[in-house]
């Protein structure tokens, strides 16, 4: 991978992680417990209920992407970085550009079923 393409990918990267940062903050704000108000119906709290459980789901899924973003920030400049773990391929600057974290290339993730 050429340089100029790591520093590509390296602000795409930048960009993801404050993006998904700020979407951390605001699901955070969306996670106090849910109190029983009087006024509310057992539907209404099984509905407030379920969209908890929706955005604890979001939140830990965004944790684990913010996880693998960072992880990928510092492992860019390094020469394994952009290179398949399954046939040691290069995997494509496309596909290092749409998703910064991957460490498979197209072909393998298919293969493995992933």
């Amino acid at each position: 991978m050429k340089q100029s393409e790591k520093e590509a990918v390296k602000k795409i990267i930048e960009s993801e992680i404050e993006a998904l940062t700020a979407e951390i903050e605001n699901i955070q704000k969306s996670l106090e417990p849910i109190k029983k108000d009087c006024s509310l119906d057992s539907i209404d709290h099984k509905m407030l209920k379920q969209e908890q459980n929706i955005n604890i789901q979001r939140y830990e899924v965004a944790k684990i992407r913010l996880n693998k973003l960072r992880s990928s920030y510092v492992n860019i400049e390094r020469d394994t970085y952009g290179i398949c773990k399954e046939c040691e391929e290069d995997i494509s600057i496309e596909r290092l550009k749409l998703i910064p974290e991957s460490i498979y290339c197209v072909r393998c993730m298919n293969e493995l079923g992933l």
